[in-house]
């Protein structure tokens, strides 16, 4: 039976919570790639936490409740309202109220199934390929030749299209891996830049998005029960404009 190294389940968990710096991460997803056993226990972790998220367990504040918060929020704020009345011991006073009511609001204000967020995932996956010498697996332009050739890898097909005539010319394409789970990447030139274009099954809850972190602009998109993520160093509005092209051609 296929086991995790033992000297990697700190930092597949460390990973799973985001807690690993983009260079370990990198790292670590490199030997993801070569470990089933590591891979296995990693997509499983992932699995578990994305089924407790979704069991239910999470209830909504009743409405008189989060009133209650608020009231004692007020009552936190209020100048007149800081010396403890009679009976009333002081360590229950304004600022543990305070305190107390906060803490309550916060918990009612953060989202209970918020997906995971995968841009620190998809830059490292981005300086990865670069470095390493692993951009493409099958290197050509022709999207009659990329497309197929993922045929057998991936449990979905991906949509291939040369951009060149817009001025991202098509590359290759490669596998990868994002949250344990093997995906189809499309690699596109922009000048002298790389354009990589994660693609993969759709989750729930999806949206589009803009990101911007470390220097690298992100659009995260979905369309056709599919989701991409398109990561580079060329500015925001360049890769936007990527965005809206290969939507396009896509659905043509």
């Amino acid at each position: 039976m296929t086991q995790p190294c033992q000297d990697r389940e700190l930092a597949l968990q460390a990973m799973l919570d985001d807690e690993l710096d983009p260079l370990a991460t990198a790292a670590l997803e490199d030997h993801l790639r070569g470990c089933a056993g590591c891979r296995k226990a990693y997509a499983k972790s992932q699995q578990l936490r994305l089924a407790l998220r979704g069991s239910g367990l999470h209830s909504t504040a009743p409405a008189h409740l989060r009133a209650r918060i608020e009231a004692l929020a007020g009552e936190a704020a209020s100048p007149a309202r800081q010396r403890p009345r009679p009976g009333v011991r002081p360590w229950l006073g304004g600022g543990a109220v305070g305190a107390l009511a906060a803490s309550l609001a916060l918990l009612l204000a953060v989202p209970t199934a918020t997906a995971p967020i995968l841009a620190d995932e998809v830059i490292s996956s981005q300086i990865r390929s670069l470095q390493s010498g692993h951009l493409v697996d099958v290197a050509t332009s022709d999207r009659h030749t990329v497309k197929p050739w993922f045929n057998g890898r991936i449990d979905f097909s991906p949509p291939v299209v040369d951009l060149a005539p817009q001025g991202f010319p098509l590359v290759g394409g490669r596998l990868d891996v994002l949250e344990g789970r093997t995906v189809a990447t499309l690699v596109f030139k922009r000048r002298l830049h790389t354009i990589n274009l994660f693609i993969r099954p759709q989750p729930a809850g999806a949206r589009d998005a803009a990101i911007a972190r470390q220097g690298y602009a992100i659009e995260k998109w979905s369309a056709g029960g599919l989701e991409y993520w398109a990561v580079s160093d060329i500015p925001a509005s360049e890769l936007s404009n990527f965005h809206r092209i290969f939507a396009e051609e896509s659905r043509k």
